[in-house]
């Protein structure tokens, strides 16, 4: 499949996804670095997710009425502009504005860039297109967290390089010859059925966004107040993200074949283990450290993941994508309470509070999950949908669904539906004639 109709997409999202990375990790370590609490640096967290959860159902408007190029190209702007702010003025409640702003402004980037890939791919391509889209999200995630450890997070060069991501990241779609997509369709979300459908889908969600938001808005400030270089609070984090890349595909793989509900508590368990194993031995040695990072993020990532994959076991085909969104949804709530519940342990304890957030946590995810295996049979393996591995989910929208593999059989349906209308509405005109 050639990528070159694809290659100036891609090379914007891997500059966006850059100076996201950047962004997540500088803004927490220089909070410390300046003294503020953890209250203050969580509410960072706080506000990008509600923001971020704003953008989702907001953007597809600005998109109908100004088209995807300029709003790609304002929403880029509003995010350099927003890291710019955060290095004139540095104080923790205009942060809390400029974080917000940077949400808003990344959901709708990613959702641009998500929706003008899915116009490019066929039910042949999606899946390679979805795995390339992956592999460069992740990539550059990773990498933009590595690009502190090169300058000095007190100074005003990393808030220019994060800037200078972003500006970089609408070149290549400004000057792409590619067509326009269609518009982005609305969000249809409908989270009441989701909790009639999947119980343990939909608090699984929720605990997973405060999973995923409470380390990743709280873990570079924990490596901070422990004395860590800025080079291993960027390793710490990368740890993490790499062990959710790595555990994502066997944990995937052990679903399938069994109820995931007894997956979903074993990696809860072994979370739990990993969250002890970091409140008394996180601050021993940095390999110890790394080790533990490794294991939760093993945990943390595909806990999104696999309750996904429950939800859409008791979903219709047709209905991924709403159902998708309306979790997407839930998530967010999830990452909005994340931030403020581990600063919260780490004011009251120390900076072992985060490991005890995260663990605590984990403990509610495997025990309901376990808890609802007595409540219902689970669906014959032969029955459900496979497990399909997905970006992290703080950069995902509802656009991204589309993209999936499993969105595959909900547009087919729709295709039908329409040609089924047309169809009629010839036969309509034939019979008035």
């Amino acid at each position: 499949m050639p990528l070159l109709p694809i290659a100036a997409l891609l090379t914007s999202t891997f500059f966006l996804m850059a100076g996201a990375g950047l962004m997540g990790i500088l803004l927490p370590v220089r909070g410390s670095i300046e003294g503020w609490t953890s209250y203050e640096i969580g509410s960072f967290g706080t506000a990008y997710a509600l923001a971020f959860t704003i953008g989702c159902v907001i953007v597809p408007r600005l998109v109908r009425s100004a088209g995807h190029v300029r709003t790609f190209s304002s929403l880029s702007a509003l995010l350099a502009i927003s890291i710019l702010l955060c290095g004139l003025f540095v104080d923790p409640i205009a942060w809390i504005v400029f974080r917000g702003l940077s949400g808003f402004a990344l959901a709708g980037s990613y959702m641009v860039i998500e929706s003008w890939l899915n116009e490019r791919v066929t039910n042949e391509t999606r899946g390679t297109i979805f795995s390339i889209y992956m592999i460069v999200t992740m990539a550059a995630m990773m990498g933009g967290q590595y690009v502190m450890p090169l300058s000095r997070p007190e100074l005003s060069a990393p808030f220019m390089l994060c800037a200078i991501g972003f500006a970089l990241a609408v070149i290549p779609t400004a000057l792409s010859r590619a067509q326009s997509p269609a518009p982005i369709a609305a969000v249809k979300i409908d989270v009441l059925i989701l909790f009639r459908n999947s119980p343990v889908a939909a608090v699984g969600i929720v605990l997973a966004g405060i999973l995923s938001a409470g380390w990743g808005n709280m873990a570079p400030v924990f490596g901070q107040q422990i004395g860590l270089s800025t080079a291993n609070i960027a390793t710490l984090t990368v740890a993490a993200m790499f062990g959710g890349a790595i555990f994502q595909i066997p944990l995937g793989r052990i679903s399938d074949k069994t109820d995931r509900r007894y997956v979903m508590s074993a990696a809860g368990i072994i979370g739990v283990g990993a969250a002890i194993a970091g409140v008394y031995f996180g601050q021993t040695s940095d390999a110890a450290l790394f080790g533990i990072a490794f294991i939760l993020g093993g945990i943390i990532y595909p806990a999104y993941s696999l309750a996904v994959a429950h939800a859409n076991d008791y979903a219709d085909d047709t209905d991924f994508v709403k159902v998708s969104s309306s979790l997407l949804i839930l998530y967010g709530i999830g990452t909005m309470i994340g931030p403020i519940y581990a600063a919260f342990l780490m004011e009251t304890i120390g900076p072992e509070g985060l490991f005890q957030a995260v663990g605590s946590a984990m403990a509610i995810y495997a025990a309901y999950a376990f808890y609802r295996t007595f409540r219902r049979v689970a669906i014959p393996a032969d029955e459900r949908p496979d497990f399909q591995t997905i970006p992290f989910a703080r950069v995902q929208t509802p656009a991204s669904f589309n993209l999936d593999p499993r969105a595959e059989a909900g547009l087919e349906a729709e295709e039908n539906a329409a040609e089924r209308t047309g169809g009629e509405a010839d036969e309509t005109d034939k019979a008035a004639a």
